[in-house]
């Protein structure tokens, strides 16, 4: 058969070259990635979220716990008759002004299903606290450093000679801090005896002990702030505060 003038133009400009079918393999892999990147991708946007809830929705919602709980105990003061005094809901409020966390109800008991209720509480075990009123001993208090209320999160402002101030009913008790300690150990319970002599006391007297977790975001080992009684005062008609909290 005769070639035609097409036939030669073809020849001298041939067309694009067959692709090359992919491997079967090389698609499976691909989609295996993409579906991998994707749980990952997944996977972050958890964690993120559990993050947020940890760290900022326990606290509003351990916020207004304590705040509806800090009314009740109010409330029951000023219906309470002379000479009684109903500690159930809590014994009174931490008051802490270089921690700048405001009023800190404290309620009996440091179990975490009551601290997450964004309160402070004083130890009954292993070393049972004395309380405030009593004569001697060591008024030892333990909050959550992060969520939950983060009550003692700014711990570690504290310096010597701030004031610590726990209210009552009838008395606010004014402490002086005169000793920290950034780290100890989580089963260091040396630090809450009546007399904390790592604190370097070492007689008998009024103390009180603030104890939370360390390093931040870390439950590892805890932080210990000691302070030591000056003086009470009789809370007046219109609870005015002593003058380290005005």
């Amino acid at each position: 058969m005769a070639r035609t003038d097409h036939d030669e133009r073809q020849d001298r400009h041939p067309g694009p070259p067959a692709t090359p079918s992919r491997r079967p393999g090389r698609g499976r892999v691909a989609a295996a990635i993409a579906v991998f990147g994707e749980l990952l991708i997944t996977a972050g946007l958890i964690l993120a979220l559990f993050v947020v809830y940890s760290l900022w929705w326990t606290n509003v919602l351990a916020d207004r716990e304590a705040k509806k709980q800090g009314d009740q105990v109010r409330k029951h003061w000023a219906q309470q008759g002379p000479g009684k005094l109903d500690t159930k809901d809590g014994i009174g409020f931490l008051h802490v002004p270089s921690m700048h966390n405001g009023e800190v109800l404290v309620k009996k008991g440091t179990s975490t299903e009551t601290l997450n209720d964004g309160v402070a509480g004083y130890y009954t075990k292993p070393v049972k606290s004395a309380m405030p009123w009593d004569k001697k001993g060591n008024f030892s208090l333990a909050a959550h450093r992060d969520g939950h209320g983060a009550q003692f999160h700014n711990i570690d402002k504290m310096r010597e000679g701030d004031p610590v101030v726990f209210e009552t009913r009838d008395t606010w008790y004014v402490y002086k801090v005169y000793a920290t300690l950034p780290e100890t150990s989580k089963y260091n319970v040396d630090v809450l005896d009546a007399v904390p002599k790592e604190s370097g006391r070492k007689r008998p007297g009024r103390y009180i002990t603030l104890s939370t977790c360390t390093p931040v975001y870390t439950s590892r080992h805890r932080y210990i702030v000691w302070g030591e009684l000056e003086r009470t005062e009789k809370v007046d008609a219109d609870r005015t505060p002593p003058e380290e909290l005005r």
